[in-house]
Order: structure tokens, then sequence, then C-alpha cells
């Protein structure tokens, strides 16, 4: 009994179903304005005849028309079986429509059709298509130059981004795309150069288009070999660039000019010089970086960016010691494009005594020992290496424990055209004394308009300050330092790293 109850279920559910119900198919039996090229835009009739009455709104729903990939809007009209489409814009010259109706339409009784349904017509000429008419590399051609540029001539302008969207290269390779001749001619500049020695295929899809949105309709290939490069690289020359942008050569004491029979030294350099290296062809700037070194002497810091280059631009890690004598060296092994390699070792030995870079440096001190006496203020001049000369301070002039107002003068060798940084003198010159022999309170810093007109006699080119303040003198005796702490700097931004002392006895 369950059995015939199941059975009458199954051929109830069977006479329910469409699919077996139904006496013909539903379908799409005919259409306008029918497929290939139409040249009459305007003219044009969108219409759908069914071969069953047809459920009309789920018709439009499952309706669209697709114009150069966008969607075209409009209205409906029917009659019986037929629809009509009127868009709300009018046809347009130069575009590719499809008319597509998907699987989930059906007619009034619930039949669907069996596949969605596609109408494809345009309103383009063939004729009308993009061409590629030429391009370089020619096929199979063997390029030389590892940065050379793709050219490609159009018959029609092309817009940039269906360059990026249709074309590639395999190997892959970046860089960016430029239009000329008013759009039909493209260049292509390579971000990095071709590898050598190695096959590139450029494939243009048949989707690059023109301005117009039409296709090219094919493929087009193009391949191309980058060639061997085999001339080995060398360093033509090495030079310094100064502050104001000028460039000496420098000499290299062993290298492509040969050994030399004695050093050759490059002097006079400065602590802001730059070093420019120059190359006969371009050479990987990782390899440059590597090979390059400093003995003895602050590193280099190369500021050229990454990439191939024939010229490298390095500056001083840290100021170079003044009067220090270290050597550049380039080894071998430095790389072009091709991994062509430098046979060459270079040696350029390097003097820093540049004439802008000579840190401050205390020459001698003088002291009056008469300060009050108007007609001869009785003036000591000590040098920095007069070391624990006498000075005659005596209590006729600087009565023991009483404070006199009077000055110190002091005489440096600086760089040239500099002058000293006050702050940094006041802040780092004071006296010292083994047995408190003397005090000594700077007040105020000049260097002109002196108390002394005249300047101690042989160091008139020498840089002049006066620091007043006032000295208490005792009845001790010892050694009195006069002394600048480490780190006095002048007007170049020159610094002197150690203390300058010069040692007197009273």
């Amino acid at each position: 009994m369950k059995l015939k109850l199941l059975l009458i279920t199954f051929i109830l559910n069977s006479f329910n179903s469409c699919d077996i119900l139904r006496t013909s198919e539903f379908e799409v039996v005919s259409w306008s304005p029918g497929g290939g090229y139409h040249s009459e835009p305007e003219n044009i009739t969108v219409s759908i005849n069914f071969s069953n009455e047809p459920d009309k709104a789920n018709i439009e729903r499952n309706f669209s028309l697709i114009g150069n990939s966008i969607r075209v809007k409009g209205s409906f009209n029917w009659n019986g079986n037929s629809m009509t489409f009127n868009p709300l814009t009018p046809f347009e010259t130069n575009a590719d429509y499809v008319i597509t109706i998907s699987a989930d339409a059906h007619d009034t009784e619930g039949l669907s059709l069996d596949r969605e349904f596609n109408g494809h017509f345009t309103t383009r000429q063939d004729g009308a298509r993009p061409v590629l008419i030429s391009f370089f590399p020619s096929l199979y051609d063997k390029v030389s130059d590892p940065r050379a540029e793709i050219l490609l001539n159009f018959s029609l302008p092309v817009p940039l981004i269906t360059l990026y969207e249709n074309i590639t290269f395999t190997p892959s390779m970046t860089g960016y795309w430029q239009l000329k001749d008013e759009g039909k001619q493209v260049v292509f500049t390579p971000a990095e150069p071709w590898i050598q020695n190695t096959r590139y295929d450029i494939r243009l899809s048949a989707s690059l288009s023109d301005n117009n949105g039409m296709t090219t309709g094919k493929d087009y290939t193009i391949t191309f070999t980058a060639g061997t490069f085999s001339e080995i690289p060398y360093l033509k020359s090495v030079s310094r660039i100064l502050k104001d942008g000028s460039i000496i050569p420098l000499d290299s004491d062993r290298g492509y000019a040969g050994v030399t029979e004695f050093p050759v030294e490059n002097s006079n350099i400065e602590k802001d010089d730059k070093f420019i290296f120059v190359f006969s062809k371009p050479a990987d700037s990782a390899s440059v970086k590597n090979y390059i070194s400093i003995e003895d002497g602050p590193g280099l810091i190369m500021e050229t960016a990454p990439g191939f280059k024939e010229n490298f631009i390095f500056r001083f890690e840290s100021i170079p010691a003044y009067e220090s004598r270290f050597t550049v060296k380039i080894k071998s092994g430095i790389k072009d494009i091709s991994n062509n390699e430098t046979k060459e070792e270079y040696i350029y030995r390097i003097f820093a005594d540049g004439k802008y870079s000579k840190p401050p440096e205390l020459a001698g001190i003088r002291i009056p020992m008469a300060p009050y006496n108007e007609t001869d203020q009785k003036m000591v001049f000590c040098k920095s290496d007069s070391l624990y000369s006498k000075i005659p301070i005596t209590d006729e002039y600087y009565p023991s424990g009483q404070t006199v107002n009077t000055w110190i003068e002091l005489y440096f060798e600086t760089a040239q055209d500099a002058s000293i940084n006050l702050f940094s003198l006041m802040d780092l010159f004071q006296t010292e004394t083994s047995n408190n022999v003397i005090s000594f309170s700077p007040r105020y810093v000049k260097q002109n308009n002196f108390t002394v007109t005249n300047p101690q006699k042989g160091y008139e080119d020498y840089l002049r300050i006066e620091i007043r303040g006032e000295f208490e003198n005792t009845t001790n005796f010892g050694v009195i330092y006069f002394q600048i702490g480490a780190g006095l700097m002048d007007s170049h931004g020159n610094k002197n790293e150690k203390q300058q002392r010069i040692p007197l006895l009273k």
C-alpha cells in the first residue's frame, strides 16, 4: 500500500512539471537589427520576437543592452509576443553592441529559455580598426643598447590606458609608455636595462583599442634579443667637487695611468669636498659602492641614486681630521650591465689640508703686566710652545688680594676667511692654577677696537681676540694654565677637538 502511494505522488508531481507538460520550447525566434555591421545607427531598431507569450515584467528584468562596455538605458514596448527596446540616447557610430536575455527569462506559464540569448551587432566598419604599421626593434632583431626604447606605430591614435592593459612583456619588464605623433606613435621606456642575451616577446592583445574604442581584432607578437656587450669597463677619472661646484681632477697613484716611481698625493682637500668617479660605460651602483673604500680615513657615502650610471658622486661620512692622510682605493671587479668587470685597481692618496678646513688653533697669548700705564702696558707674549715660561706678574700693578680690570689677548691660526665663534670661546676659555696663584673671571670678549692698537709683532696675520675680565693676584707661586677646552668652533664650522693649553710659571 505504501509503495502505491509513493507511485501516485510521483505521477502527480510529474504532471505539474512544465518540462514534462510543455508542447514546445520557449525561445527567441527572431531579433533585429540582426548581427553584423549597420551603417546608419539612427535607423536601428532593437526588437525581440518570442515563440510563446512572454512574461513581460520578467523579460524586461532579464534583458540588457551593452554598448562599448556601457549599459544602454531605455524603455520597452510590447505587441503580442514581440518586444521593442527604445534607447534613451541614439545609437552611436564606431560602437559594438551586445543584446543579452538571461536563461532565467520565462513565458507566462513559467517555461524558461533553454539557454542565455546573445545578439551582437556593430556600427563599425572593419577598415576603421587600428593596425600596427611598424615597430622597433624589428622582428627577431638584436639590440645592443641596454636601455633601448620600444617604438610602435599605429594607423590610428590610441589611448595610454589601452597600452598598459593590453601589452605584456615576456620576461616581464617594467617601464612607462608615452604618446607621440598625436597618439599614432607610442614609445616604451624600460625602467631597468634589458637583460643580456635574453629573448623578449612583446605581445599586443586583440583587445588593444583606438581612441574610438575600436579594437585591433588580432594579436601581435614582436620578438627581439638583447645583444652582447663585451667591452670591459674602466675608471676614466676621479675628481673632487668643491663647495662652489667647480671640479678639480685628482692624480692616481696607480691604475690606468700606470704605476708611478714615487707616491702621488692630492693635497688641499677640504672637509666639504665630494668625489665624482667617472667610468667608461654605465656601471652597477651596488658594485661601485662595494668596491670603493677609504683606508685610514672616514668612510664614503654614495649620493648617486641606485642603478647603472657612468658618474657616481660620494661624500665623506664624517669630517676628516685636519692634515690627516688616507687612501681612496678602487678595487677591480666593478660590473657593467653585461656583468663585464673592471680589471685594474686604482689608488688615490689624499692629504686633508684644505685652507678652509683648518680648525682654530691657539698660537699664543699676550698679557699686560702694567694694564694702567698709558704709555707702556709692558705686554708679555707667550707662544703656544712656550711651555712653563716665566710671567712677571708683580704686586706693583696686580696687588695681592685686589681685583684688577685687565685683559688677555689670544692669537689664533684659523682657516682662510674664518672667524672664531665668540660664544664658543667664552664657554671654553678658563684659567687654572696649581697653587691658587691667580684667578681671572672673563666678563666680555671683542675682536676689534682693541685696548692696544698694534698686534704682537710677527702675528699681524693671525686672528686676534681680546678677553676682558677681573684679575686677582695672590702671594702664592706656581703654574698658571691658560686653556681652551675641546670643541672650539669657527665660522666655517671647523671644530678643534683637542684641548689647547699654555702653561706659564709665576
